[in-house]
């Protein structure tokens, strides 16, 4: 069975790791701070005592990072992954980066040959957990085939969306268009109010109509505030500033009002409740 290395811990990186030794595989974890790796240690995996030491037996290797800066340290640090890697080696980020940094990473890939694919996910904690992934892929879509068959053990399904870079950018597109659909849902349920119209009987009609994903999501966790979190306030205000940045000033005023309520929240004290919480 191929030996798989996750470096970050977060929940993400955690519920890969947890997923691949569920299915069997010899798990080689690292994190900064190690404590996170206790259960899955527990488990039956190996925390790594250096970024050397994971990368060094493990193919492929993912990285599951918070933000570019964490990103960056981890690949073209002194002890970073490039700096161990070898041409045999799959290297795989699952981090939400920015087009800029994602960009750059792949040329450093391939200007020292490896093989080396963005692989953003959607699915939050729970999909991560349960190992029901949505990976949004850019690389080598031939060299993919070899990859996908290991990927089962952690994602329902695989898109792949072009060169390296492409998944990043559909994830900052998605990520984008879901915080404005919270944002609108919460909205739509303070116009509900102020209407006088009873917010259980609204709430549950528009999760029927118009429905979908995040319709239903942000009803549910308005209706019940999710504990553990399944994404913070934080990390979707990182990502949308990642996406914004690729567009000029006042070109995407929804996204930018999104944005702004994001960054509100986080003025008053919540960056690390759940993303829903602007829908309050």
């Amino acid at each position: 069975m191929k030996h798989i290395a996750v470096l970050g811990l977060g929940i993400m990186g955690h519920g890969i790791a947890d997923n691949f030794l569920k299915h069997g595989y010899e798990v080689t974890v690292w994190n900064r701070s190690p404590e996170k790796a206790d259960d899955l240690v527990a488990r039956g995996a190996t925390l790594a005592a250096s970024v050397a030491d994971a990368v060094a037996v493990a193919d492929p290797v993912f990285e599951v990072t918070a933000n570019d800066e964490s990103s960056r340290e981890l690949w073209l640090g002194a002890d970073g992954i490039i700096s161990h890697a070898n041409a045999d080696q799959t290297y795989i980020t699952c981090a939400t980066l920015s087009v800029d940094w994602v960009d750059e990473l792949a040329a450093a890939c391939a200007e020292k040959g490896l093989t080396f694919f963005d692989m953003p996910m959607t699915g939050g904690r729970q999909g991560a957990e349960s190992g029901q992934l949505i990976l949004l892929v850019g690389g080598n879509a031939e060299k993919l085939n070899g990859v996908k068959p290991h990927l089962e053990a952690i994602a329902s399904q695989v898109k792949y969306f072009g060169p390296a870079g492409h998944g990043m950018r559909f994830k900052l597109v998605l990520n984008a268009l879901q915080s404005v659909h919270i944002a609108a849902f919460g909205e739509a349920v303070r116009l509900s109010k102020a209407l006088g119209i009873d917010v259980q009987k609204a709430g549950d009609a528009l999760a029927e109509r118009p429905g979908g994903i995040s319709t239903n999501l942000a009803w549910r966790d308005y209706q019940q505030h999710p504990d553990p979190i399944n994404f913070s306030v934080e990390w979707i205000a990182k990502d949308d500033r990642y996406a914004l940045r690729n567009v000029s000033p006042g070109e995407l005023p929804i996204m930018e009002d999104t944005l702004a309520y994001l960054e509100k929240a986080i003025a008053s004290g919540h960056k690390d409740d759940d993303w829903t919480y602007i829908t309050r």
